[in-house]
């Protein structure tokens, strides 16, 4: 489990140095409460942007994005709706994105999927 733990990290690590040279800023990363988890918080412009980064070490059975399925969509509606709320954000324009990061060696291939759902 660590080992997978330890993939994740280093995925969201290089999802977010991929981000911020994309001129993203940066706002939280591991967003958590008793339901779940935000990956990154991030402003594009005056667009918020929840970002769900799904790595894998290969893509030969499936891209990383394919796991972002419809219950994990509304699972992270529902903590994006969450974060406005605590935040006091009710108005703001938002956009969910997906960040794959397939790693080869030590290096990563990331693919950014913009407005992914």
């Amino acid at each position: 489990m660590t080992e997978h733990l330890e993939l994740g990290r280093i995925g969201e690590d290089a999802a977010a140095k991929f981000l911020a040279r994309q001129r993203f800023r940066i706002l939280e990363r591991n967003y958590r409460v008793k339901s779940g988890e935000i990956d990154i918080i991030a402003r594009d412009g005056d667009v918020l942007v929840f970002v769900e980064v799904k790595t894998r070490q290969s893509d030969f059975f499936a891209q990383p994005i394919e796991s972002v399925g419809f219950h994990k969509q509304q699972k992270l509606r529902r903590l994006a709706d969450r974060y406005l709320a605590e935040h006091e954000l009710p108005e703001s324009d938002v956009r969910f994105d997906v960040v794959s990061v397939v790693m080869r060696g030590r290096k990563s291939e990331i693919e950014h999927i913009r407005d992914a759902f």
